[in-house]
């Protein structure tokens, strides 16, 4: 059985751009996983390794969350290599799912960037702790000390230095570590040797000031090391038990700096992992009890224990489907039977493997705290699997929802057969992509988190499954909702010989301010009885289906049924479901219905002397402004622009600023549209339904 106190499962996460992969190339080669370095957008052609999809090479970014493992200082790493880009959050929302620690990587020129704050969002949520990785110290501009002070005020992270870098952009030589009190420097081709020395005499002042502030901040955490300071010198031991007492208690965050791709730091990097960063026993993961009543229950880590994994990502490999597991307690073993407590489907364990990007390694076992994959299992993203002793479920991953969709049509009859195929496993993937057939139009309509995901997708139906599709315009997912509230009557009566129908529903709706809707009964007297309650309940939710403005999705609505009738004989739950369905469309008819549209914060990043330009282009797409920063010569301007106006908006920006400018979007919140827009949608809608009829 492996130590589990010598494991750690971590993830690398970042904003695009910061040099994750490039990073992770670094930590295989020293850990001599691989053998020889590949860049990004390598001019050999072959690629970093775990950028192992050819998309991925081609367009020089993460669009797959990888896994790997390397041996480092008698300790195993389990790394997972996190897309950047907003379109694929859900890659790193699973990966940080499953992980015990995180390397939060940033560019020592672009400081913390808006994605830096999702992930760093994403890790709190699941209570990560953290190393900050400040990158790119040889890039021109490099500032480590105005990042640590953005990730102070803007991620309000408690972050401490623990190097400081001797010399920045291309005079970076090597770091001093505040912890030994040396000095490190990367020499031989690859950064692979480290020469150590004494504290360069000319930074012996910057160095005692941090220094001073490290052990101030770590003392915060140890009553032993706040002794040792005021009697004298502390050991560098009490130190490092100090920090990691502040780490994992998220409470701290040690930053590490270097260059990956200059070969400098990485090694430092890596030490820290193991000194810092949480080993599986020292996290503490809970599982929903489904037995009863989902009670939290700590899961042990110990192997010893019944079995309990979580599939965590699904990937469609050359032998079938690929289920990634994190075992959370016992272990899994070729031939062993497992069971999915969401289907209660046995699975027998046929091939285990261990990852290395898109390489693996046979296994006959692994036990708690391990990162695995298995073949040939049928299940969906975030199943829990067990021995069958236990009906557990590990608490769910947050999803976003889809704001975007994009009609697309086979050419032929051999594309819609593999168009099929290709949708089916990739919905399976990934629960952020989204298909349906539109029943008005007989469409099929892929909805995802972007331009660029639902691109991705669409290239990869073409490539790995030879569908080749039209597609047609991006659609916005636009919402219905209320604005006031509005009382309803509604009697639904028919007869058709024999036995009729009949129900009676009474009530009011009011907007909802927060969730999508939400049923409350205040029936007294058996006026409707008790059966039929689920009835208008269901009727409800079939009418929120589609709005009467524009026929988007209603949401944000509170239905409260306070009175009715039955007849003994006529009344039934198909009865009351068309008589809550005639109810909520007499009160939506009144309560001030508004069309919301998904507005997005979108970042711009460029040179100073565009600021004018990028802000006029925001403006003319309807943002607003919420404020500019402006460092060395370099504009950073944030917004809130409403995702219909931002089509096509790259190709613009890149011919204003001369490609000098790049832009991140994200999701920030549903709003009404100005009466203008909304008035065109509702115009559009009667247009298209006019069309379909004909």
């Amino acid at each position: 059985m492996k130590d589990l106190e010598k494991a750690r499962n971590i993830g690398i996460s970042a904003h695009i751009d910061s040099g994750k992969t490039t990073l992770t190339e670094r930590i295989l080669f020293y850990t001599k996983r691989i053998h020889a370095i590949h860049e990004v957008r390598g001019k050999d052609g072959v690629g970093a390794t775990m950028d192992s999809m050819e998309l991925e090479r081609e367009r020089g970014i993460t669009i797959a969350s990888a896994a790997t493992y390397c041996d480092w200082k008698d300790h195993y790493i389990n790394i997972i290599d996190t897309p950047g880009h907003v379109d694929f959050t859900i890659e790193v929302e699973r990966a940080l799912r499953v992980l015990d620690g995180a390397v939060l990587v940033l560019c020592s020129v672009g400081g913390v960037q808006s994605q830096s704050i999702t992930v760093n969002r994403q890790m709190s949520r699941y209570r990560v702790p953290r190393i900050a990785f400040i990158n790119k110290c040889d890039r021109t501009g490099a500032n480590p000390d105005r990042v640590i002070q953005q990730l102070r005020d803007k991620l309000s992270l408690n972050a401490v230095p623990l190097q400081v870098p001797i010399g920045l952009e291309s005079e970076l030589a090597g770091l001093v570590d505040l912890v030994s009190m040396r000095t490190y420097y990367y020499e031989g081709e690859h950064g692979e040797i480290i020469r150590e020395a004494e504290v360069p005499e000319h930074l012996r002042d910057e160095v005692d000031s941090k220094r001073e502030a490290l052990l101030d901040a770590a003392s915060m955490f140890s009553d032993e090391l706040m002794e040792a300071i005021l009697e004298g010198e502390p050991t560098e031991e009490m130190l490092m038990a100090a920090i990691r007492k502040g780490t994992l208690t998220r409470e701290l965050t040690p930053v590490m700096m270097g260059s990956a791709y200059k070969n400098k730091g990485v090694q430092a990097l890596l030490d820290s992992v193991i000194s810092y960063l949480p080993n599986p026993t020292q996290v503490v993961n809970y599982a929903l009890d489904l037995d009863n009543n989902e009670a939290e229950i700590p899961v042990t880590n110990n192997p010893r224990d019944p079995t309990v994994a979580l599939a965590f990502k699904l990937e469609d490999g050359r032998y079938g489907q690929l289920t990634y597991m994190r075992v959370y307690q016992g272990y899994l073993k070729k031939g062993d039977t497992i069971v999915n407590t969401r289907t209660g489907k046995k699975v027998k364990v046929g091939r285990l493997v261990r990852m290395h990007a898109d390489q693996m390694e046979d296994i006959e076992a692994s036990e708690s705290g391990d990162i695995v994959a298995l073949f040939g299992v049928d299940c969906a993203s975030g199943d829990t699997f067990t021995d069958g002793t236990l009906n557990y479920s590990m608490s769910s991953m947050h999803m976003p929802q889809p704001v975007i969709s994009l009609a697309i049509k086979p050419v032929d009859n051999k594309a819609q057969g593999n168009m099929s195929k290709a949708l089916n496993r990739f919905t399976k993937e990934d629960p952020t992509f989204k298909t349906y057939v539109d029943s008005e139009t007989n469409e099929t309509i892929i909805s995802g988190m972007g331009e660029l995901h639902l691109n991705v997708y669409v290239e990869r139906m073409k490539r790995e499954y030879g569908a080749e599709v039209e597609v047609g315009a991006p659609q916005v997912a636009y919402r219905e909702t209320i604005t006031k509230r509005a009382d309803f009557d509604y009697t639904h009566k028919k007869q058709t010989g024999g036995s009729g129908q009949f129900g009676r529903v009474a009530g009011y709706m009011e907007p909802l301010e927060e969730g999508e809707y939400e049923f409350v009964d205040q029936i007294v007297g058996g006026v409707i009885p008790r059966e039929f309650i689920g009835s208008c309940d269901k009727g409800f939710q079939k009418a929120m289906h589609k709005g009467a403005l524009i026929g988007a999705p209603i949401t944000g609505i509170r239905c409260v049924i306070n009175d009715g009738a039955a007849h003994s004989v006529d009344s039934s739950d198909v009865a009351f479901q068309q008589a809550a369905l005639g109810a909520f469309r007499d009160g939506y008819n009144k309560a001030g219905a508004v069309i919301m549209e998904p507005i997005m914060k979108v970042s711009v990043e460029g040179p100073t002397e565009y600021q004018g330009g990028i802000m006029g282009s925001l403006n003319q797409r309807r943002g607003i402004i919420i404020g500019t920063t402006e460092e060395d010569a370099y504009t950073v301007v944030e917004a809130e622009v409403p995702l219909s106006e931002m089509f096509g908006y790259s190709t613009d920006l890149r011919s204003l600023t001369q490609g000098k400018a790049e832009f991140t979007m994200e999701f920030s919140a549903y709003r009404p549209v100005p009466k203008s827009v909304a008035e065109e949608l509702v115009a559009q809608a009667k247009k298209d339904k006019e069309m379909d009829k004909k």
